[in-house]
């Protein structure tokens, strides 16, 4: 028997959380011995505090019966207050295990708050009334005074139950992992007929053992709205759910409100012991069946609320998955229980489905009397089928996909023409994940020397995962080990090759750990995934191992942190670099060869880093500076330089080398007083309208030549080029003296070279069609538009406004259109296309 020290936290409410072992078992077949009443309800003084009896149908329950003091039920806990005076007369002898040779009495009082669950006496004008009025209660203390014990301790009083006549043990405590030790007892109480009771536990996760193994009743708790509490473990085990606040006894003589699945259990046990009033020959399997084909189906609780009426009142059926002869009525089973059902025959089949929760195997195993052999067909959720022969003589294990799997099962001898009553039992195992087999150091699988995220699950007995990470550069390494149940205490090891590792073992079940970024050379790095020591068996969850790797970056261009090494610039070019010192500096250099328009711009400046850009002459004088601003990873800085050597100055107020900051520069020389229009194919003729100040440009150095020409600017840039002085008074709906180009547009419209709408206005804001333009330069020359002929363009109908004054303009060489044939003559005229155009009629 081992006796390895585990931590055991008792399950009851929110704040009392599980951690430890147990098993059931029992013996003797009781006897009947029930008490009958009509209309039976207790008459103790505070059970109208007992809500929880409503929520079971309590009072419909104890029509038919309201005690059964013909069998034990052990409560396997810390204790009983034996004094109470609630509880007295239904407690027979126990056993202290804790402290050997003295009385079971209660140090912590969970104990006494199952007990009174159970069987407080009724009608005895204090207190409460137990769920049994008349019962045996053995009190067997195996948990110390703080929630802990051992397994040896919980194993020595399960047996102790068992052996002294307990036919029902309760437990109101449990453990995350799987225990081979654990599972020999709960099967040795089966064997001896006693039935196990067990809670699901506390946190939200996953069922605890016992309560997971298959032939224990798991019982979760339910909150007030008829849905599993969201504190109740879940999963396929669950069998039934039961009001998870009561009100009870507690130490000291008193009674207090609990919660938990500790409180949902010990209702679900008492309840089993009335059905053992009513059927006296069941045996555990039969009373399991009993209590789910008469639970209340409410949605993600197993099989649904405990029904104490139903219990008592409705017809027991050794064929409780009636009428699921056919797939679409398949009977939803656990991949981790212990189920029993019938059949009537050899063409009686019995459809079953059930949920795995990972790829992985579920493993079949039959009990039958009499002994047949059944044929077994597997519908699986990646949609295979596939048969089987199951018997008595040895399991069937089949592999399955995650999510839903269908089972049909049928006698398979065709000349059997009786009923057949058996037992079957489910459990699931996970898969093996992509990186096995990786158990030992020298197998570890290597992975890329990169950031990654990767799940792995431990398959196998003592299984444990290998991983190295081949670093080649100096960086950062961070690893997070977290798992998705509380049936994993996870251990994280990391460790370079030659040198001492380190074990990470921080937290408890169910919680990650942590490897904390650390700077990391060349060489190889392993990373071991365990379990903590005494977690042998294969678990169902998966591991997340999440790496972070951030490798040192080297600044491409070398040691530059002086004007003498400043690192030579050319236009348009990228340059990436780091600051990796505080206080550093990179300097770079560039040559300007004609007065040019030159935008520094330096992205990529890494979070919560401000970068300084600052510029300097060929003497180093400091003749401008910028920082990004807070919340950016950009600064820009632009200036018109003239030729000769400039240096560029970069600076952080933090050092960086997990990252690169770019840094460019865009050189534009001047023509014509513009950095935007050499290469351009007006740059000639721009240039000397600049010159010529018939045409302005923008600020910063631009003029925008392919940006449209509004009707304002056009007017403007004719009365220039034609030097109008004349002008006269003009008004137009839109458009008066405050505008900017109202006195250019006077001289204009003196000049018939321009006028308004229909309606009145003259738009001068509006961008100018080409057709406009044309029009604009056939008045500035007086043509009147009346050449004969076709109209020069594919796209200018004859019908247009304007087909005359461009027939006029292309015979005369004025205009050429574009080299398909047409004009456009309703998009926009450019700045340099109008430019052009009245550099020809100048000519």
């Amino acid at each position: 028997m081992p006796n390895k020290k585990v931590n055991i936290i008792i399950l009851i409410c929110i704040l009392l959380l599980c951690t430890s072992l147990v098993p059931l078992p029992s013996m003797v077949a009781a006897e009947e011995a029930r008490d009958v009443q009509i209309s039976a309800y207790p008459t103790d003084p505070l059970v109208e505090k007992q809500a929880y009896l409503q929520q079971i149908h309590m009072s419909e329950a104890w029509d038919v019966a309201t005690g059964n003091d013909s069998i034990v039920i052990a409560i396997v806990d810390t204790g009983v207050d034996l004094n109470h005076p609630d509880l007295m007369p239904n407690l027979v002898k126990g056993i202290n295990l804790i402290e050997p040779g003295q009385p079971p009495r209660d140090d912590n009082g969970h104990g006494t708050n199952v007990a009174g669950i159970i069987g407080a006496a009724a009608n005895n004008d204090k207190g409460i009334a137990g769920i049994l009025w008349k019962a045996k209660l053995m009190p067997v203390k195996a948990v110390e005074n703080d929630g802990t014990g051992s397994e040896a301790k919980l194993g020595e009083g399960i047996r102790y139950a068992v052996d002294h006549g307990a036919k029902i043990v309760v437990l109101s405590l449990g453990l995350n992992k799987y225990s081979d030790y654990m599972s020999e007892i709960v099967r040795y109480a089966e064997t001896k007929g006693v039935l196990l009771v067990a809670a699901t536990g506390n946190e939200g996760n996953s069922v605890k053992y016992p309560a997971a193994y298959p032939t224990v009743l798991a019982v979760g708790g339910m909150a007030a709205d008829k849905k599993a509490h969201k504190l109740s473990n879940s999963g396929p085990e669950v069998d039934l759910v039961a009001p998870w606040d009561v009100f009870t006894t507690a130490i000291g003589g008193r009674y207090e409100h609990k919660d938990g699945t500790s409180m949902a259990a010990p209702q679900v046990a008492a309840v089993c012991a009335l059905a053992w009033a009513k059927y006296p020959w069941m045996k555990p399997y039969q009373i399991r069946s009993l209590l789910r084909q008469t639970a209340e189906d409410l949605s993600g609780t197993g099989y649904g609320l405990l029904r104490a009426d139903r219990v008592l009142k409705d017809p027991y059926s050794e064929h409780m998955y009636k009428r699921n002869d056919r797939k679409e009525q398949a009977t939803p089973i656990s991949v981790s229980k212990t189920v029993s059902g019938s059949f009537e025959n050899e063409s009686d089949p019995n459809w079953f489905t059930f949920e795995a929760p990972y790829d992985g195997s579920v493993r079949l195993e039959l009990e039958s009397d009499p002994k047949e052999e059944i044929a077994v067909t597997h519908t699986d959720a990646g949609g295979g089928v596939k048969d089987y022969s199951l018997s008595a003589a040895g399991p069937v294990t089949m592999p399955v996909k995650k999510g839903k799997s269908y089972l049909k099962l049928q006698i398979k001898n065709a000349a059997a023409k009786r009923k057949l009553e058996f037992k079957l039992t489910t459990s699931f195992e996970i898969y093996k994940d992509a990186y096995a087999d990786n158990g030992k150091q020298y197998k570890a699988y290597v992975l890329p020397a990169q950031s990654q995220t990767l799940k792995g699950t431990f398959h196998r007995n003592n299984d444990q995962d290998w991983y190295m990470l081949p670093i080649t550069q100096t960086g950062k390494l961070s690893v997070r080990l977290s798992v998705d149940t509380n049936r994993m205490d996870p251990v994280l090891f990391v460790q370079k090759r030659g040198e001492k590792g380190k074990t990470i073992d921080e937290g408890g079940e169910g919680e990650s750990e942590y490897f904390p970024e650390t700077d990391v050379y060349p060489g190889d790095y392993y990373i071991r995934v365990s379990n903590a020591e005494g977690y042998i068996p294969p678990i169902t969850g998966e591991y997340t191992l999440a790496i972070q790797y951030k490798p040192k970056l080297l600044d491409p261009n070398g040691p530059h942190d002086k004007p003498y090494s400043a690192t030579v610039m050319q236009p348009g070019a990228k340059y990436q670099g780091l600051l990796d010192k505080s206080g550093g500096a990179n300097w770079f250099s560039l040559n300007i060869d004609e007065e040019s328009l030159v935008e520094l711009r330096l992205s990529g400046i890494p979070q919560n880093i401000r970068m300084t850009m600052s510029a300097y002459n060929g003497t180093l004088k400091q003749i401008d500076s910028v920082t990004n601003p807070d919340g950016t990873s950009e600064a820009v800085l632009s200036q018109l330089w003239q030729p000769g050597v400039y240096y560029i100055r970069l600076t952080a107020d933090a050092a960086f080398d997990d990252r690169f900051y770019e840094l460019k520069a865009e050189v534009k020389p001047l023509v014509g007083g513009y950095a935007d229009i050499k290469g351009h194919w007006a740059e000639a003729v721009i240039k000397l309208a600049s010159e010529r100040k018939i045409i302005d440009g923008y600020e910063h150095y631009r003029f925008m030549p392919d940006r449209a020409i509004t009707r304002a600017e056009a007017a403007a840039v004719l009365v220039r080029g034609l030097k109008l002085t004349k002008q006269k008074e003009v008004r137009y709906s839109d458009f008066g003296p405050e505008h900017w180009a109202y006195p250019l547009i006077a001289k204009a419209a003196q000049a018939e070279i321009i006028d308004g709408y229909p309606d009145g206005s003259l738009a001068p804001d509006r961008y100018l069609t080409r057709m406009e333009m044309a029009a604009m330069m056939a008045r500035s020359m007086k043509m009147s538009g009346k050449q004969r002929g076709t109209s020069p363009f594919a796209d200018v109908k004859e019908t247009d406004w304007g087909v005359g004054i461009l027939k006029q303009l292309k015979a005369e060489g004025w205009i050429t259109g574009f080299p398909d044939g047409t004009f456009r003559p309703e998009s926009q005229a450019t700045r340099a296309e109008f430019v052009t155009l009245l550099a020809r009629m100048m000519n």
